[in-house]
């Protein structure tokens, strides 16, 4: 299991050297010089010139490519923002544990409405609470996050004044911005969580457990939804990458300070340096939590545990030689 683990984490180093890279190239070839960006048109050439040389902008493009992934590796180092000077590694660290309070209570919120939305529609298949939950959970998939949300907004904020419109400064302000996510999470989770049980709900061992006496419920939680849990398991992985990365709509519409609405903050002043570490980062995290999901994978269905073992004790038997026959 731990050489397993290992092996994991080694995948994950040419997946963000691959980031680092496909960022750097787009910075290398977008239009816009930084110089310009940081002291504005009307800077004296040899302002210009110094601040060039002091950023390596005058270094060839793979030394800077060297330098780039050195700093990331050894300081976790992003370069300094264009806007303030100040580092982007900090402004990140700052406004990442919102980000990922935010994802973490909406994707909270979205299994506890999936799960019980889909379980009852697949016990209940074809019944009327199956096609209206899943009218309700198609509607969700194809609602837009940043419609919902000013939708919420103007509703629950504008006319009916109960929570605010913006920011998270009480626990209120977290209420619209969590339901957003939840929402929309919910409805592919919960379409997930339908096919995943209408597989196994029908399979021998859920007969031979209701011949058995037991109650449907316990049937459909201990059998069904342990053996169904694997997809869905993956989409609820799916879902916090999603929110992780894509949370900058929800924290832009109910302007949270997050790293979301500090990287579309970022694109609208060209402070390139800080998209790139936000991309980053968010990569890196994606990654991680797609390496927890296989983990868990492991603990939910030891079946896949005992695979892994297996191969590592893999051992391949020789033959053994056979003898030569002398005549005599």
């Amino acid at each position: 299991m731990l050489k397993y683990c290992i092996k994991r984490l080694l995948y994950i180093i040419p997946i963000m050297l691959g980031v680092v890279t496909l960022i750097f190239a787009l910075s290398v070839i977008t239009p816009g010089d930084p110089v310009d960006m940081i002291l504005g048109a009307d800077a004296t050439p040899a302002a210009k010139a110094a601040l060039r040389e002091e950023m390596g902008l005058n270094d060839p493009v793979y030394v800077r490519y060297v330098n780039y992934i050195v700093g990331i590796v050894t300081r976790f180092d992003f370069g300094n923002s264009y806007v303030n000077g100040k580092p982007i590694r900090d402004e990140i660290l700052l406004r990442l544990p919102t980000t990922i309070k935010l994802a973490f209570a909406g994707v909270a919120l979205s299994i506890i409405i999936a799960l019980p939305l889909g379980i009852i529609a697949a016990v209940k298949q074809y019944s009327a609470i199956d096609n209206i939950s899943m009218v309700v959970a198609m509607a969700g998939v194809s609602m837009p996050q940043f419609w919902l949300g000013m939708m919420l907004v103007l509703i629950f904020a504008v006319k009916l004044h109960l929570v605010p419109a913006s920011g998270i400064s009480s626990f209120k302000g977290w209420i619209l911005p969590v339901f957003t996510i939840g929402i929309a999470a919910a409805a592919s989770l919960a379409r997930n969580t339908r096919s995943s049980m209408l597989e196994v709900i029908r399979q021998d061992y859920m007969r031979t457990a209701r011949a058995k006496g037991a109650k449907e419920i316990s049937i459909v939680l201990t059998h069904g939804l342990k053996n169904a849990s694997i997809p869905i398991i993956s989409g609820i992985g799916a879902q916090m990458g999603v929110q992780l990365g894509g949370s900058l709509i929800v924290e832009s519409v109910f302007a949270v300070p997050g790293l979301g609405k500090y990287m579309v903050d970022a694109i609208n002043a060209r402070n390139f340096p800080a998209v790139q570490g936000g991309v980053i980062l968010v990569a890196l995290m994606i990654s991680l939590v797609q390496l927890a999901c296989d983990l868990l994978y492991t603990i939910v269905d030891p079946r896949m545990k005992s695979n892994l073992i297996s191969k590592n004790k893999r051992r391949t038997v020789k033959a053994p030689k056979k003898e030569g026959v002398t005549n005599g």
